[in-house]
């Protein structure tokens, strides 16, 4: 069973590779809202990622029908669909509350993949260490935050906060219903399509319901989007339904508490964001709790 063995070693590289790259995609997110509204940026990004993939599958000869006939169809769609409000709901959030507490909401995605593996991947269910690892891990995100979170965050905040919830909810469930569906058993390609060309039209309604002003992109603004989308979308994404279909689907969600941090470091070097005084500590727990996950 995939849930009784720690990541190999592969696997675990492989994971801190995609983490790096998510944690610099969030500076890249930066870059882009300076042009480009987010939720248009999503879905900017998706199609750009869906127009890639496309031309992946027909150089690699993989048949883009399947979907029809090998029982994919609706767990694809489902899979887009919440994918697409997640993004949505996070977007949503984001402007409501402050940036740190929207990434400790969403952050809460691991416990949640850790529910809901207990009700559809029995073959996945992990021990109470497991639960250990991932709070000391984010005990460790909480306090690489900490700046943010001790400022003022608005009468609203709350409801940005249950938004964030929702959205980490919504990677969960993406996670755990590719691992337990028939998606599991589908080409990663296909697995990244369904999610990125389902995904667009949710985004592009959520830049309608949130108003989003007209795009203003600078060739920095595109070179962020650029980066999100051949890294992120595309690259990244075939790369992590790859080992969700392969490996424990707690095991790999607890790696990305170190997401966020990759992302503090990111914003440091490019941007110049000051890194705060606790920032070695929660470094230290993220990875503490990370190496107790990982634990036989």
């Amino acid at each position: 069973m995939s849930g009784s063995r720690p990541l190999p070693a592969k696997a675990s590289l492989i994971m801190l590779l995609l983490c790096a790259c998510w944690g610099l995609n969030m500076v890249a997110m930066k870059l882009g809202v300076e042009g480009i509204p987010p939720a248009m940026q999503g879905a900017m990004r998706s199609m750009g990622a869906a127009a890639l993939g496309v031309v992946w599958c027909l150089l690699r000869g993989v048949r883009l029908t399947r979907g029809l006939h090998d029982g994919t169809l609706w767990p694809g769609v489902a899979a887009g669909l919440i994918f697409g409000v997640e993004f949505g709901c996070f977007y949503l959030g984001v402007a409501l509350t402050t940036a740190s507490r929207a990434v400790l909401m969403v952050y809460t995605a691991p416990f949640f993949v850790l529910l809901l593996s207990r009700w559809f991947l029995p073959g996945d269910v992990l021990g109470p260490r497991v639960l250990v690892g991932l709070g000391v891990a984010f005990l460790g995100l909480v306090l690489s935050m900490a700046d943010g979170l001790l400022r003022p965050a608005g009468p609203n905040a709350i409801w940005g906060d249950l938004l964030c919830l929702a959205g980490g909810f919504g990677w969960a469930a993406t996670t755990v219903l590719i691992k337990a569906s028939r998606l599991s058993r589908a080409s990663p390609e296909a697995t990244m399509l369904y999610q990125l060309v389902v995904s667009v039209p949710v985004l592009l309604a959520f830049s309608w319901l949130l108003n989003e002003p007209p795009m203003a992109p600078t060739p920095l603004v595109w070179a962020g989007l650029a980066y999100q989308t051949i890294a992120v979308a595309f690259i990244s994404y075939i790369a992590w339904f790859w080992l969700v279909q392969r490996h424990s689907a707690a095991r790999l969600s607890a790696f990305t508490f170190i997401t966020p941090i990759f992302g503090v470091l990111a914003g440091w070097l490019a941007l110049g964001d000051p890194l705060g005084p606790l920032f070695l500590a929660a470094l230290v727990l993220v990875c503490a709790g990370i190496w107790i996950v990982q634990r036989r």
